[in-house]
């Protein structure tokens, strides 16, 4: 089971001044966060704010994950860095993300906090 997406809930990649759709990937409707809605006109752009910016490589688990790349401060997802050290033109979420890469990246966070 661990390839599968078993009880890994993808959320909608809609984000609104930085708050991300807390409804589910494909919802209809109004985005939410909290109390704030939102039509699609009025997102954010895909492309994340955290492109570009200096990275460094985040400490790995024992296994080598994230291999090599960086976490993106503004998305909270590894992402590859540039020759410079610089992360990767990313988007904010990756709607083909996997329920193993999501679950690995919550044990990266448990073990490495924050």
């Amino acid at each position: 089971m661990e390839g599968s997406d078993a009880g890994v809930v993808h959320f909608c990649r809609s984000r609104s001044k930085g708050r991300r759709c807390t409804r589910p990937l494909g919802h209809v409707g109004l985005h939410r966060h909290r109390t704030i809605m939102w039509t699609e006109s009025g997102a954010d752009a895909l492309r994340c704010a955290g492109s570009g910016e200096p990275g460094e490589p985040a400490a790995p688990l024992a296994d080598g994950y994230p291999h090599g790349r960086a976490l993106c401060p503004v998305c909270l997802r590894f992402v590859p860095l540039d020759d410079a050290g610089a992360l990767v033109e990313h988007d904010t979420t990756d709607a083909a993300e996997t329920g193993a890469e999501a679950r690995r990246r919550g044990e990266w966070f448990n073990a490495h906090g924050w």
